[in-house]
């Protein structure tokens, strides 16, 4: 299983980034996909995730401003990002769950202020 993360940047504040993530050696259609990002000194935690069937879940900071969503033929999930902020500055992941966790290689997201 691969997972190929892409799309990071630098950003002035109040700009936007899409994140992508292709998932290779898995049946993606029935997984749930997540993305998760870890800031310097701090711990890894979960931004959104997404269903097979399409739920979504974001964690509160996030909320109004980021989107996930999936497209299964790509078997890729993405990770919509707007009004960014400095605190978004984190190297961000994406992840799934089949027989084992599968993590991504990780993108840099810089947000200057």
């Amino acid at each position: 299983v691969q997972l190929q993360a892409s799309g990071g940047g630098l950003v002035q504040a109040g700009g936007s980034l899409r994140l992508s993530c292709k998932a290779i050696g898995i049946n993606f259609s029935i997984v749930t996909m997540a993305w998760y990002r870890q800031a310097p000194g701090n711990q890894r935690e979960l931004v959104a995730n997404i269903t097979s069937g399409g739920s979504t879940n974001y964690v509160d900071s996030v909320k109004g401003r980021f989107t996930i969503s999936r497209d299964n033929a790509r078997r890729t999930v993405y990770l919509q990002m707007n009004s960014l902020k400095p605190e978004d500055t984190a190297v961000y992941y994406c992840k799934t769950f089949w027989k084992y966790d599968w993590w991504g290689q990780g993108t840099q997201v810089t947000v200057s202020s």
